[in-house]
C-alpha cells in the first residue's frame, strides 16, 4: 500500500464528512494500524477485533466533528482506541472486583508499525496460506486440527504453512530493504 500524503488524507476526510460512504477508504487505510495498536494491549483476539470495530464505528459516527489540527488522522483513531481500551479495562475490573485496573502505557510507534506491516503482509498472502497462518498462529491450532477444519492432509497444511511463512519473510524483507 502506498504512502498517503497529508493533502490526500485531508481530501479523504473531507469526502467522508460529506458522504459517509467514502469512510471506507479511511478504514482501509488505517485498519491494520488500529488493529495492531489494540492487539498489542488486549491479549484476547476476539476482544481486539470487537474493540477495533468499535473504534471505526465511533470514528464514522463522529467524522463530522473531526477537525484537522495538523496531526495525522490515525492519531485521532488512536485516541478513540485508547479510550475504548480504558473503558474495556474499567468494565473488566468491575466484573472481577479483585482484579486491579490495567495501567495504560503509551504506544511504542516502532512496535505498532512492525505489527502493522505483519498484519498487512498476512492479509496479502494467498487465501489458503492466509487461512493456515491465521489458524496456526492466530488461533494456535495444531496441524491436525487445521487439516480437519480445512479438509486437507496434514502434509498439505505443513506445506501451506511453510510457503506462507516464506512469503511473509520475503515480503517483510523487501519492505525493510525499500526503507
Amino acid at each position: 500500500m502506498s504512502r498517503v500524503t497529508e493533502s490526500d488524507e485531508r481530501g479523504l476526510i473531507e469526502a467522508a464528512q460529506h458522504d459517509p460512504g467514502r469512510f471506507a477508504e479511511l478504514y482501509e487505510l488505517h485498519f491494520h494500524r488500529v488493529y495492531a495498536y489494540i492487539a498489542g494491549r488486549i491479549q484476547d483476539r476476539s476482544e481486539s477485533q470487537d474493540l477495533t470495530a468499535h473504534v471505526f464505528q465511533q470514528a464514522l459516527a463522529n467524522i463530522g466533528k473531526f477537525k484537522w489540527r495538523g496531526a495525522p488522522f490515525v492519531t485521532w483513531l488512536y485516541r478513540i482506541a485508547a479510550n475504548a481500551i480504558a473503558d474495556h479495562a474499567r468494565k473488566k475490573s468491575r466484573e472481577v472486583a479483585e482484579t486491579a485496573p490495567t495501567a495504560f502505557v503509551d504506544p511504542d510507534p516502532e512496535r505498532v508499525e512492525r505489527r502493522t506491516r505483519l498484519f498487512r503482509a498476512v492479509a496479502e498472502l494467498p487465501d489458503d496460506q492466509r487461512k493456515v497462518i491465521g489458524l496456526r498462529f492466530g488461533e494456535e491450532k495444531s496441524i491436525r486440527e487445521i487439516a480437519a477444519e480445512l479438509n486437507r492432509s496434514e502434509g498439505a497444511v505443513k506445506q501451506l504453512q511453510f510457503r506462507g511463512l516464506e512469503n511473509l519473510r520475503a515480503r517483510l524483507r523487501e519492505e525493510t530493504e525499500i526503507k
